[in-house]
């Protein structure tokens, strides 16, 4: 038995075990320093802190106040056009008694890790190497764009450049919001902010892996039911993936004729489940164009858009063509699924916000990779001169990642008072019923939405993309709290099922002027906090209704 055991676990597995330990640590290491909650507070990476005033709006309204059907809890109202699942867990588990960081970090940590493993499995399933899977989740965790050239723009090679590095703070290049070229979409900030995004990409290397091994032999009645299910539950878990997975399984059916029959089946149940969930959530009130070709290339010619995905993807753009050409017919074919996604982000809009395609091109990165990983190992294996222009390939696919992963290293935090020590929050958790709607007095980490309870509008750019009407509910937050008659201010909150109002003076809300004499003579307040000159309005009782 000793000797059994000892083949199983060194002969076979011991590679991927030790692999996948360091992946782990590596995972834990980016999300759990990018998050604490120690002693009631919010500790949060200034790289993270914008996008989590999302995040934990979202969570909360599962944990600590009551969100089903599902709304977006900083755009109460219409029903929910976000992607809720990672965040219902999330939130269920901070429900069970677990930490809010220990909750998000640990769920943050099995996708990420999951995802660094599909990308493994599947380059070794196509290439049968494990340098090939190797180098793929490297130049995944380790960028290959041109954004080292910046940094050394301001940082000259010399003898503190390796100090430098270790100690830098600020992203080389962050596109556009910086004015430079190269994109903020390639360094791991993008999955320490944006924390349910891994593991929806792990599930599309997932069936890209699943559909690879078995084009020959096609799958049996409870494997297609099962694909079917597990692509038909994504609009919730993640709407551009679950695309991203139909647009996948119509490759496949150009690509492997001989299970055409079956991956329409798998079509057919996975749209007949994710039907009923798209009619939810809708398609957004705000009409933006569908056609929009270029992404975020300024001033669209052949010649900018090449020059702008030479910046953006490095070495790549020659290596993966060339470990395209020098696999094999079978392999080939892996990449198609990976290549469409980079045409429909180039030509299409889905969301107001064009920067958020970058997530078609993200999960195009990995399978482009993946061939200029092959690329380089055949290269290694020619000759002496080839080894060393391998080392030096190597270093330019790696350094730009390398010296993007220490800003978030190094980043330093927003603390912010969790609920437990926001008398505000407090008050409105223990006093206000959990599906209670607050009018808010700020945008981002309101009290009500630290104590689970749903805004009227959140800082507006996350609604905006979205595809929630913000100056239409802007519009709104002014006429309220600029009113001066009480009937129409009622009437107003009825229809927009307002149950509270915050009111701090001065207000933190720009260009929206606050009638504060109007609500202390025509409305019934309930709290009122010195230290912040705080007050909340109750408008059933003020109101009647």
């Amino acid at each position: 038995m000793k000797e059994l055991f000892k083949k199983f676990s060194l002969n076979k597995y011991y590679f991927e075990a030790v692999l996948f330990a360091i992946l782990f640590t590596f995972s834990a290491l980016i999300m759990f320093k990018t998050f604490k909650a120690p002693e009631s507070t919010l500790k949060i990476a200034t790289k993270a802190w914008s996008d989590f005033a999302a995040t934990i709006p979202l969570i909360r309204s599962f944990s600590l106040g009551d969100n089903f059907p599902p709304q977006y809890p900083i755009f109460s109202g219409p029903p929910i056009r976000y992607h809720f699942v990672f965040f219902l867990l999330v939130g269920i588990l901070e429900k069970m008694g677990l930490r809010i960081d220990l909750a998000l970090n640990t769920l943050s940590t099995i996708g990420f890790l999951l995802l660094m493993i599909s990308i493994y499995f599947l380059a070794k399933e196509v290439f049968k190497k494990r340098s090939v899977a190797v180098l793929s989740v490297i130049f995944f965790a380790f960028n290959g764009s041109f954004s080292f050239i910046e940094f050394f723009k301001s940082h000259p090679l010399g003898a503190n450049t390796l100090k430098e590095i270790i100690t830098n703070v600020k992203f080389s290049s962050f596109g556009p919001y910086d004015g430079r070229l190269v994109s903020a979409f390639w360094n791991l900030n993008i999955f320490t902010n944006q924390r349910h995004l891994a593991l929806a990409y792990a599930a599309f290397i997932l069936l890209v892996f699943l559909i690879y091994k078995n084009a020959k032999e096609g799958f049996s009645t409870k494997w297609l039911l099962g694909l079917g299910l597990f692509i038909g539950l994504f609009p919730f878990v993640h709407l551009a993936v679950f695309g991203m997975m139909l647009t996948a399984l119509g490759i496949f059916f150009i690509i492997y004729p001989k299970i055409r029959r079956q991956i329409f089946a798998i079509g057919v149940v996975a749209l007949l489940l994710a039907i009923p969930q798209l009619i939810y959530m809708g398609t957004g009130e705000l009409n933006t164009p569908l056609f929009s070709p270029g992404y975020l290339v300024q001033k669209l010619t052949i010649a900018n858009f090449i020059s702008y995905w030479t910046l953006n993807l490095g070495l790549a753009v020659v290596l993966a063509p060339l470990g395209y050409i020098l696999a094999k017919p079978g392999q080939r074919k892996i990449i198609y699924p990976f290549l469409i996604l980079f045409i429909i982000g180039n030509l299409f809009a889905f969301s107001a916000d064009r920067a958020t395609n970058h997530k078609f091109f993200n999960l195009f990165l990995i399978g482009a990779n993946m061939f200029a990983a092959f690329a380089l190992t055949i290269l290694w294996r020619r000759s002496i001169a080839g080894k060393i222009l391998t080392g030096g390939l190597l270093f330019f696919l790696t350094v730009s990642g390398v010296i993007d992963f220490f800003p978030i290293l190094n980043d330093s935090y927003v603390v912010i008072p969790d609920y437990q020590k926001n008398p505000a929050s407090l008050f409105i958790l223990k006093n206000t019923p959990a599906n209670s709607t607050f009018l808010n007095h700020s945008f981002l980490y309101d009290p009500a939405s630290l104590a689970g309870r749903k805004i009227y509008l959140g800082w507006p750019y996350f609604s905006w993309s979205a595809g929630y009407d913000t100056d239409k509910r802007f519009r709104t937050v002014k006429e309220i709290l600029s009113g001066e008659n009480k009937d129409l201010v009622c009437e107003k909150l009825a229809d927009e099922k307002i149950d509270f109002i915050e009111i701090k003076n001065p207000t933190e809300l720009e260009e929206v002027t606050v009638n504060y004499s109007f609500f202390e003579r025509n409305f019934n307040k309930i709290y009122f906090d010195y230290s912040q000159n705080l007050s909340i309005f109750e408008v059933s009782k003020s109101c009647n209704i």
